[in-house]
């Protein structure tokens, strides 16, 4: 904690029982002495993993030891490693759904994700984690050279707007067109990176392409029901 010294006029230093003992008064202002919490730097998300791999356990490493280590960090790291599998052939779909779990918690406003018994519980050994993030540390360093705290953003004020626009990305993930599943997955990659670094210059971006992601697969879901006849089968009654 540090002291921040404020000039207030006396007649609230009086009524203000719960500030801190008045230093000195003149005139009609009072100069008072309040406890300021102090203010926590950035800790890049390369030396949180750094940290995290320096704490793993021993034997096997579950999600539920990731999210209560990474906290804060822990929905977008989530949000992060799921896109990066839904990458994958044939696991977008997968990818989808489990995109809508962190998603629906940031709506909720929650602080922490919290995922699913069955989910929570599995574990991978430890040597392959060390061996998955000792590869990432390099990559979140070379990446932190570009994606950095800039133009500060409330992330916790702005977590539901976040949420719901993830969860629409996941919804057009779940598009039946081929490949349609990677924009919208490259986007939430880039959302997930804003939101481990704080940069509000890349979030901006990202949800700018988020919008167009989610228009695209709009357009391109309407022209292939279109191209099918489906639109017209379903107008017409069957």
């Amino acid at each position: 904690m540090r002291w921040m010294t404020l000039l207030i006029p006396k007649s609230v230093s009086r009524t203000a029982g719960w500030w801190r003992r008045t230093v000195k008064g003149e005139g009609t202002l009072t100069m008072i002495r309040v406890k300021v919490p102090p203010v926590q730097p950035h800790v890049p998300t390369s030396v949180a993993l750094a940290r995290l791999l320096a704490g793993a356990p021993a034997d096997r490493v579950s999600p539920d030891w990731l999210v209560a280590h990474l906290q804060k960090r822990s929905f977008g790291f989530l949000m992060l490693i799921m896109a990066l599998f839904g990458l994958a052939p044939g696991i977008a779909t997968v990818s989808g759904f489990l995109l809508a779990i962190p998603a629906i918690e940031m709506i909720l406003g929650r602080d922490n994700p919290s995922l699913p018994g069955y989910l929570a519980r599995r574990s991978i050994p430890a040597e392959q984690f060390v061996r998955w993030i000792s590869k990432a540390i390099p990559l979140f360093a070379r990446l932190e050279i570009f994606i950095r705290p800039r133009f500060h953003t409330p992330f916790q004020a702005t977590k539901r707007l976040i949420g719901l626009i993830v969860l629409l990305l996941a919804a057009t993930i779940l598009s039946p067109v081929p490949f349609a599943y990677v924009p919208p997955t490259l986007v939430i990659m880039f959302i997930s990176f804003a939101y481990l670094e704080e940069d509000g210059v890349l979030l901006c971006i990202s949800l700018v392409a988020a919008l167009l992601s989610i228009s695209f697969t709009a357009v391109t879901v309407w022209a292939t029901l279109r191209a099918t006849g489906m639109i017209e089968r379903l107008l017409d009654g069957g």
